[in-house]
Formats: structure tokens, C-alpha cells, sequence
């Protein structure tokens, strides 16, 4: 039987629209695409039909990089978010405070120096924090994700002075005296972190909650996580009390591997709404905190090349070991020095996996992020059969540090027509919270490479790694589909494959550039289920 008709829709794939006006859903999946009068004669009284009244609809949508835990958590946190000074986030973070009990922990997330116009790009300090806030433990993480920013109470209690050491993989940030200023880059981040209470799994759920209905109301149907185990948990208790309304690939953080090794547990594990990715490593830092791995030291500041968070001896023993036992691996590299470790590490990878006689599209290894790029390195994603999963938004978000500091290496930064070109997958994503996680956002800035506002001008910024609207809608569906393992039911319009579809109020394939952002999503479906806007029943 056919439970539900979407009827009078235009339905649309990356490559054009189908020639069908008709999509029959039965137990969350499509199980006939065609006319209406063909599809009429297989419904029954209790068929419920939805006209579309002509709106488009596409593969739902995927953001293929997002820390979903992160994303919920900020939703009550003291937002940072694209503010230009330091005034103005210690103006947030007093009112914020203010309906905070003294001695309770404070958290925020956002903050970015080199956009504060009034400190001319320079780290903020602990002693700014006291001003507003001296009887709230703080920590704040910056927009990056790789540097907090905590006031002299947290760092009292979390036992940091001037005699504490830098650990492997981090750097504290100094005075002349040697005393913490209250900057923590990378792995010293975790000093402060140890000592601020996490929060509960029930209140990540409540929130996750909250985020997945913005999610739907921007089109996003499924996601690809990168947080930790509390994240796991928190998902698991949704989809246990039937809450959970996008599907996630879930990612596990080189710290936890062991214990899904221990257990056996491979890629591919769960089910269509909660799956087990690969492996999650770091090989580095962030453009927002100047801590990118890089080839060359970064302009105006000769003695910096970044900071390196593995060595790359042990992240290849990492990584051979995940594939062995059914895992690949998924790095964040951002620095061109970053990017050619991992590539190296890859290879290397690739090569046991030869030698085990492993087919290659068995395990599905990817690059996030794919910044900054070497001449000598664009080619080689698409030779091992590396997954490029980059966030478009970063390019117009980034672009102005990205000019200061690696000049006209940024050519080849944030470039997924060279990764194309060059015969790489692309899946998109956004890194939210680093990034609004709105998927047509992320589609106007890979076609256009200009922000909300026009800049840096009408044909955006190096306006070669441009790519066309189906190039960047494969990005957002098929190719999230593919680095899931789930090309064969997932990312198109098809019978037997899942019913997540997106509903637009204007064809992606027949606008300009420019219009994209004006296209209001009617609503989302996942699994058959209309989780955002409705059509009555005719």
C-alpha cells in the first residue's frame, strides 16, 4: 500500500529534473517515482496525498562536517558569534552573567580576534574577563574551536600559573613575565576543560532536540558528526524514545578508538539513523587561532608555522590499525604542511590496504577542511580516492585573516574546484558551530565565493574555485551519501531509497547565483515523515 503521495512537486537530482510530477512513500521510503495518473491506481482510501502546488524538491540535504553536541550547547551558552570588538563581547558576556549565580561555571562559544576592530586582531586576556566577570569561573571557546579564552578564576581553579608546562600537541599563551594571559591554544585547552563541569547527557539531548527542528527548517536531513562520546550517548537516547529526526553519522575521536576496536565495532555499524563513520584525528590548528601547520611561516609573524597536534608516525600507526579492524579514517588538516602529512600518512594507508588485498571503496578515508593546498599536493586526493570534505562558508568567512596571513597561498585554499578538477569526491558541510549550518548558505557561497553582503565583490574571492549549483548540491547529497556508505539508498530520488527530501519554493538548477539565498525551504522529510512545513491532505 502506498501511505503517502507527494503529487504536483517538481523533483530534482543534481543532474536535472525528473521527468515525474508523482512520489509514492511507503514504511520511509520511496517506492515509485512517475506521473500521478500512474501512481493513483496504487493508492487506497487511507493514502494520504500532499500537492506540492508546483514546489521543488530535492535529495535531502546532509552537512557532512558538524559538531552536533556543540551546535545544541550553544543554544545556551553566551553567543560570541560575528561580533566585531572586544567590547562588545565583554557587553555579551556581563549581561549573560548577570542571570548566572555567583561561583556557577560560564561557557560561551565564538569569539574571533582578528575580526575586533578595536584590538587591531591582538588575543584577549584573562584580566578582560575579570572586569565583567571576576566571580564566574569562565571559559570561552573561540569561533575556530582551537583556542579558549578563560578569566583568572577558572585558571585558579583549574591550578594553572606560571610554572605550568605546554603540553604535547598545545601551547599556553605568555605575558613578558611568563604568567598565562588566559589564551589556550590546541591540545592546552583541555588544562581548563578538565576542571569545568560537562554537562549532562540529558540536557545535550533536550538541546539536540532544539537544534535538529532549525535543522529541518533549513532542509538538513541527516548529519556527520565529530563530537564526542557524550554526543553518542545523548543521540542514542533520542532514537531510543523515538525523538531522533536526522540521521547521523557518527565519528569516534581518536581518544575513544580503542574502545570501539576492543568491541569489535566496524564502519557501517547501526542503522540507518544513528552509523558508525571512521576514525577522527587532528594533524593540526586552525586559521582563527594562527595555529595551521604550515609550509612557510604565516605573514606578520615570521616565527609561526603553526602548531602540529599528532606526528605523523603515530597518526599512520593510528590509521593502519583502524582500517585493519574495518575503520577508516577521517583528518582534519587545514596548513599545506598539515595537508601533505596526511596525504603521506594516507598513501601509506592505502598501500597496506593494497597489500590486504582491502578494495579501496571499502574504506572511505577523508580530509576535512582541505584548506590551504601545495601545487604540489592538489592531485593526490583524487589519485588515493580521498574523500574532500570541506565547509564553502569558511571561504567567504575566512578570506580576510586568510589574506593577511597565507597571501596567495590562498589560491589553492578552501578550493574545491581544483579538488574536483582533479578527480576528488566533495562532501559539504559547515563545522557548526563554527559556521551557521544552513546548507543553501553553504551552496551560495561555493557558486558565488562572495558573502551575504556582495563582498569581497561581484565575482567573489578567487573566483577560479568557483563550482556550479549541481557541482555543489552532489556536495550536499550524494557525496555525503557516498562518505556514509550509503549511496545505495540515500542522496537521490529513486525507488528504494529513503524518503528524506527537501522541499523548496524554487528550483536550485534555474536561479542565478545570487538568488539562492532567497529561496525559503516549505519543508522537510526524513524517513518518510514530514518533521518541518506541511501540506494539507487533498
Amino acid at each position: 500500500m502506498i501511505e503517502k503521495l507527494l503529487v504536483n512537486g517538481r523533483f530534482v537530482v543534481p543532474n536535472g529534473q525528473l521527468a515525474a510530477d508523482c512520489v509514492a512513500i511507503s514504511h520511509g521510503r520511496i517506492v515509485a517515482v512517475g506521473s500521478r495518473e500512474k501512481l493513483n491506481q496504487f493508492c487506497c482510501s487511507k493514502t494520504e496525498r500532499f500537492d506540492l502546488d508546483g514546489a521543488t524538491v530535492i535529495p535531502g540535504l546532509v552537512d557532512a562536517h558538524i559538531h552536533w553536541c556543540w551546535t545544541a550547547l550553544i543554544l545556551e551558552q553566551a553567543n560570541l558569534m560575528d561580533l566585531t570588538s572586544l567590547s562588545a563581547c565583554l557587553d555579551v558576556v556581563s549581561k549573560f552573567v548577570a542571570n548566572v549565580p555567583e561561583g556557577k561555571w560560564v561557557r560561551g562559544r565564538g569569539w574571533s580576534q582578528s575580526a575586533w576592530k578595536d584590538t587591531g586582531g591582538a588575543f584577549p586576556s584573562a584580566a578582560d574577563l575579570d572586569r565583567v566577570a571576576p566571580n564566574h569561573p569562565m571559559v570561552l571557546s573561540s569561533r575556530c574551536g582551537h583556542a579558549r579564552w578563560a578569566n583568572s578564576l577558572a585558571m585558579k581553579l583549574a591550578g594553572v600559573g606560571p610554572s605550568t608546562q605546554d603540553p604535547e600537541g598545545g601551547s599556553i599563551q605568555r605575558d613578558e613575565k611568563g604568567n598565562p594571559t588566559g589564551i589556550f591554544f590546541e591540545s592546552a585547552m583541555d588544562l581548563i576543560e578538565e576542571v569545568a563541569p560537562p554537562p549532562t547527557v540529558e540536557d545535550i539531548a533536550r538541546l539536540m532536540e532544539k537544534a535538529q527542528e532549525i535543522a529541518w527548517s533549513q532542509g538538513l536531513t541527516g548529519v556527520h558528526d565529530y563530537d564526542g562520546p557524550q554526543a553518542l550517548r545523548a543521540m542514542q537516547l533520542l532514537r531510543e524514545r523515538g525523538r531522533l529526526g536526522v540521521r547521523i553519522l557518527k565519528n569516534i575521536n581518536d581518544p575513544y578508538i580503542h574502545h570501539a576496536q576492543d568491541l569489535g565495532i566496524r564502519s557501517g555499524f547501526g542503522d540507518e539513523w544513528i552509523r558508525i563513520g571512521g576514525l577522527k584525528m587532528f594533524s593540526d590548528g586552525a586559521i582563527g587561532s594562527l595555529t595551521a601547520l604550515m609550509l612557510e611561516p604565516y605573514a606578520e609573524d615570521p616565527d609561526n608555522y603553526g602548531i602540529r597536534c599528532m606526528e605523523p608516525e603515530v597518526m599512520e600507526r593510528f590509521a593502519i590499525e583502524a582500517t585493519r579492524q574495518g575503520l577508516p579514517s577521517t583528518i582534519h588538516a587545514i596548513g599545506d604542511l598539515a595537508m601533505r602529512e596526511v596525504l603521506d600518512v594516507l598513501q601509506a594507508v592505502r598501500e597496506e590496504e593494497a597489500r590486504l588485498g582491502i578494495p579501496r571503496e571499502a574504506r572511505r578515508h577523508r580530509i576535512e577542511h582541505v584548506q590551504v593546498v601545495h601545487p604540489d599536493d592538489v592531485h593526490r586526493l583524487g589519485e588515493l580516492d580521498i574523500i574532500a570534505s570541506m565547509q564553502p562558508i569558511h571561504a567567504t568567512s575566512d578570506y580576510p585573516i586568510a589574506d593577511r596571513y597565507w597571501g596567495k597561498r590562498s589560491a589553492l585554499a578552501y578550493n574545491p574546484k581544483a579538488q574536483l578538477d582533479a578527480g576528488a569526491r566533495l562532501a559539504f558541510g559547515s563545522d557548526s558551530p563554527v559556521e551557521p549550518f544552513d546548507p543553501l548558505v553553504g551552496i551560495y557561497s561555493a557558486v558565488t565565493r562572495r558573502r551575504l553582503d556582495g563582498s569581497p565583490g561581484s565575482e567573489g574571492w578567487y573566483p577560479e574555485a568557483r563550482i556550479s549549483v549541481s557541482e555543489a548540491l552532489r556536495a550536499y547529497t550524494e557525496g555525503p551519501a557516498w562518505a556514509a556508505g550509503l549511496e545505495n539508498c540515500s542522496g537521490s530520488v529513486k525507488p528504494g531509497y529513503l524518503a528524506d527530501l527537501t522541499v523548496l519554493d524554487k528550483n536550485l538548477l534555474e536561479v542565478s547565483g545570487e538568488e539562492i539565498p532567497s529561496i525559503k525551504v516549505l519543508g522537510t522529510m526524513t524517513g518518510g515523515q514530514w518533521r518541518w512545513g506541511c501540506w494539507h491532505e487533498k
